[in-house]
């Protein structure tokens, strides 16, 4: 069988690389993506062979029609000539187009429902959604597919990452008395994020709170890491792409805003702190399991970095270990669906 992955986020590539490696075995499998600086960096890490067909469209509504109408285009004589039987995605808008108009198969997977203009391109267009089974299918059957064709997985999706990413871990330099805080900038150029937020008052009340520390700072976009460099050297920024597999064990803290990153930091058993800059039902499972505290005022957040500090901890590591152990392998459920729409 010739297999077709559109893979267009950091996420997506970390999710998808231990299925890919599977498929591989027995299928031809061609790999696609875009020009966007976290994806570049990240396939060069993880030195996967992919090709690059368009761009990200960046912050405004037009740049991201342009880009997804020029990839589109771009792509479709390619598809057409690998000509694959299946297309998998994480609901790719312009794989959908493009698998709808060439009558190839789609299996898409999706922890995102708050992604709405995605959903809206992709969902109505796919053959299966594969979803995390924490997140009610009726989330997904208002953008027009039915319940039938979704199908749950008993996984969130950090929980494939953090289990099928060993990669060497980054040691920090610092003095024995000094601890590591983590911080994640949010995604700031996706169409559901949010326009306003506190992130850049968040980061100087915790590095002015603890000066003692090392408060780093991993940006997403080159804005970021010029909006951050008013700081000055009271953080450190990280402006390389950075595996989380191989950043967050130095962390003695994390507080990202919400996304994949903090799922990971989660299940390792990491403190971590949300800022809620993308509130989500995965997010919301963390939170009930107490893995993850959720926080956006400045001064509270810093008093619950100071109350981690103090803490070892040890049950919260004992309660990631116990959930993320409960979470099973979504490629599996991939293999059983792929059956089912090969019939």
């Amino acid at each position: 069988m010739k297999i077709w992955f559109d893979i267009l986020t950091p996420k997506q590539i970390l999710f998808f690389d231990p299925m890919i490696k599977q498929l591989q075995k027995t299928n031809r499998v061609l790999c696609t993506t875009r020009r966007y600086r976290e994806v570049t960096e990240m396939v060069k890490l993880k030195k996967m062979k992919i090709a690059v067909f368009g761009s990200h469209g960046g912050q405004s509504k037009i740049d991201k029609l342009n880009a997804s109408t020029g990839r589109i285009s771009a792509l479709s004589a390619e598809i057409h000539r690998f000509k694959p039987d299946l297309v998998i995605s994480f609901c790719s808008p312009e794989a959908a187009r493009i698998s709808f108009g060439l009558g190839i198969k789609h299996i898409a997977f999706c922890d995102s429902p708050h992604a709405e203009a995605v959903m809206r391109l992709s969902v109505p267009l796919v053959q299966k959604l594969l979803i995390p089974w924490i997140i009610p299918k009726a989330e997904f059957t208002k953008y027009g597919i039915r319940p039938k064709d979704i199908i749950p997985y008993k996984a969130i999706d950090a929980s494939v990452i953090v289990k099928n990413e060993n990669q060497k871990r980054i040691e920090f330099r610092r003095a024995a008395t000094r601890r590591n805080i983590l911080i994640r900038i949010e995604e700031g150029e996706a169409a559901y994020a949010q326009k306003q937020g506190k992130t850049l008052q968040i980061i100087e009340e915790i590095a002015r709170k603890f000066p003692n520390e090392n408060v780093m700072v991993l940006p997403r976009y080159r804005s970021q890491i010029t909006m951050l460099r008013q700081l000055g050297s009271r953080i450190k920024i990280l402006h390389r792409v950075m595996l989380g597999s191989a950043l967050l064990p130095s962390a003695d803290v994390f507080v990202g805003s919400g996304g994949t990153m903090t799922a990971e930091s989660a299940l390792l058993g990491i403190p971590t702190i949300s800022y809620n800059a993308v509130p989500n039902l995965v997010q919301d499972y963390l939170v009930r399991k107490k893995l993850v505290i959720l926080e956006s005022r400045p001064t509270r957040i810093v008093a619950i970095v100071e109350r981690m500090l103090r803490s070892d901890n040890s049950e919260l590591r004992k309660n990631a270990q116990d959930v993320l152990a409960s979470m099973e392998d979504p490629y599996k459920k991939l293999v059983e669906v792929i059956k089912t729409v090969n019939k």
